[in-house]
């Protein structure tokens, strides 16, 4: 990948990984969360595993991993950095939204409010959707397989935790929440 185009990448997610890290601190207290060894090998695994899968290619050799699905040119690396940063525009801006309510795993907060403003009148979990844009840009640039393994594991894991979300925020705001989920999409408008 040529320097500009991992330099930004780099920054990309420094960016969404500095923010997460300096907004938790004003998050509500829990209320309710999943068990640590669910978390661990649905979410923190998952991640761990999709991240290596996107590191430097020659941790895979001349594999399969290593064979590519898009050609390694400007074009598709400039398309993968607008993904990328649209995913991180996308993931902060919905972070924000959501405030003091937000939580790294599925929790229910003291005083738990239903966001469905500003991006969560588009889908109900714009966070997943601009993380999965992230890794799907990450993947473009990369531009092998393993790539796109990555997204498919993360997404797995993602919908996962949104079931187990979902469920939770039934029980609690009841029919309000059913009809949010009726007039929008989980992760991508009118689609998904």
């Amino acid at each position: 990948m040529p320097p500009f185009f991992a330099l930004a990448l780099r920054i990309t997610w420094f960016a969404v990984l500095g923010y997460w890290l300096w907004a938790a601190r004003s998050a509500k207290p829990v209320e309710q969360q999943e068990p640590f060894s669910t978390r661990l090998l649905a979410y923190w695994l998952p991640l761990l595993v999709a991240g290596l899968l996107l590191g430097p290619g020659e941790w895979f050799g001349h594999s399969l991993w290593r064979e590519q699905f898009v050609p390694h040119t400007t074009l598709v690396y400039s398309f993968g950095l607008g993904l990328v940063v649209f995913g991180a525009v996308l993931a902060i801006f919905s972070r924000m939204t959501l405030g003091r309510n937000w939580s790294g795993v599925v929790q229910l907060k003291q005083d738990h409010e239903l966001i469905v403003a500003g991006p969560y009148r588009l889908v109900r979990h714009p966070i997943y959707t601009g993380l999965l844009l992230l890794f799907l840009g990450n993947a473009f640039m990369v531009g092998d397989w393993r790539g796109l393994v990555a997204v498919g594991i993360i997404f797995v894991s993602f919908w996962r935790k949104l079931r187990l979300e979902e469920t939770w925020l039934t029980e609690r705001f009841g029919e309000p929440y059913r009809l949010y989920q009726a007039r929008t999409k989980a992760l991508i408008p009118a689609v998904l």
